[in-house]
């Protein structure tokens, strides 16, 4: 199953800077995105405890930018959302194997370079400037 965290997100976060003005609800992100707001309220909360939105509740509650969008690197959105390396996860080979019993150490290797250089690169991308082109 492919991890859609990080698209959700960032789609939750853009239509924020976009509706700056307003306070957004579950219902109203979950019909931009064509998905049950039960999901977009996880990951609400999620984004909220990682610092990027806050909420208000009650009438005319919702949710809204924590902080500037220039001050969200879309590296502190993969962050909130990382699960599992981006190349997948790895096998549980077996150690009587003599590749089985090294190639995690590996891979490990290779996984965090790739991560580290994906980092890297989202880190130089606000939120403001991948909005930018939208709309």
């Amino acid at each position: 199953m492919n991890n859609v965290r990080f698209a959700t997100a960032l789609h939750i976060l853009t239509l924020h800077y976009y509706m700056k003005d307003e306070m957004l609800t579950s219902d109203l992100i979950a019909g931009s995105m064509n998905v049950n707001a039960a999901i977009i309220r996880k990951e609400l909360s999620n984004l909220r405890k990682h610092g990027l939105i806050t909420s208000k509740e009650g009438k005319g509650g919702g949710t809204a930018l924590a902080k500037s969008a220039k001050e969200i690197r879309l590296s502190d959105i993969y962050n909130a959302v990382r699960q599992t390396s981006p190349l997948g996860k790895k096998n549980t080979p077996n150690p009587a194997c003599p590749v089985g019993k090294q190639i995690n150490a590996e891979l490990d290797i290779v996984y965090n370079d790739v991560e580290a250089a994906m980092i890297k690169k989202l880190s130089a991308i606000t939120l403001a400037a991948f909005c930018k082109p939208i709309k």
